[in-house]
């Protein structure tokens, strides 16, 4: 069984202008040769793009996770987030740390029977140990809702980086971290400090976006001694196949529980908590 725990769709109406958007980001950042002539995504960013990727990556299922980039945007994405739920795919809500109804919004996710929400800091330019987001952690782990959020820099985004281990890990100060996800294996190329800050704690890590950049031995090093039961696989798909992703942990040599639960169990232990 596989499941992918960090992918992305849009509304059909907005998605090929919001994928354009994306990557004129990445190429604005990593400049306009990189992957030159090539689409950065490899699938439609739709609902229907995700399902028939699934297919041909034999993915069972696959959770979505929407970004709310400003206050205004919680309840319409809630809204077209609430009907993503069937036997393959749903999705997380989200917030913006700066909505006022935060705490409303956050019950209500609760009562709607979502799962968890999403935070992308480096979009909502708020740091992860700020009093705004600390709210939302706290209250978060008081409602039992899982809270996975973008860990360390981002390809398409320029600096400062809002969630950086060291600051992930100061968080642990106010909650228990236990229904934390940091995705991007805790911090996108800045796994030494993942390495010193995070690892042993009990926040998880995905898998997302980290085959093509990380050193296969430190990935390695950082899954055995952070422990594959807080590891969750992930491809941040349409941006990664999860084929790819598979490919990427399959090579490291973990052996099979280790792969068990990163690939089904500890998500099977999350969502149906």
């Amino acid at each position: 069984m596989l499941i992918d725990f960090h992918t992305h769709i849009f509304p059909e109406a907005i998605a090929v202008r919001s994928v354009a958007a994306l990557e004129a980001g990445i190429r604005s950042i990593q400049g306009a040769d990189y992957r030159k002539g090539e689409a950065l995504a490899f699938r439609p960013a739709t609902l229907d793009g995700l399902l028939d990727s699934m297919t041909i990556a034999n993915v069972d299922r696959s959770v979505c996770l929407p970004i709310a980039t400003k206050p205004s945007q919680t309840a319409t994405i809630n809204r077209y987030a609430e009907t993503i739920r069937s036997a393959r795919a749903f999705s997380f809500g989200s917030l913006h740390p700066a909505d006022p109804e935060w705490e409303q919004v956050l019950a209500d996710l609760k009562q709607r029977g979502f799962r968890g929400i999403k935070l992308h800091l480096q979009f909502q330019q708020y740091q992860i140990d700020s009093p705004e987001v600390l709210r939302i952690l706290m209250k978060a782990e008081q409602l039992g809702l899982l809270v996975i959020f973008h860990a360390g820099a981002d390809i398409g985004l320029p600096p400062p980086v809002y969630a950086e281990p060291k600051m992930i890990r100061h968080t642990l100060d106010y909650v228990s971290g236990e229904n934390m996800i940091a995705a991007h294996l805790g911090g996108w190329k800045q796994w030494d400090d993942v390495e010193q800050y995070l690892v042993g704690t009990p926040i998880m890590l995905d898998t997302a976006f980290i085959a093509q950049f990380i050193d296969p031995a430190q990935c390695l090093r950082i899954i055995r001694n952070h422990g594959a039961k807080k590891i969750l696989f992930g491809s941040d798909s349409p941006w990664e196949n999860p084929a790819d992703t598979l490919r990427f942990l399959l090579s490291l040599g973990l052996d099979e529980q280790e792969m068990s639960l990163i690939t089904h169990e500890n998500a099977l232990r999350l969502l149906e908590t």
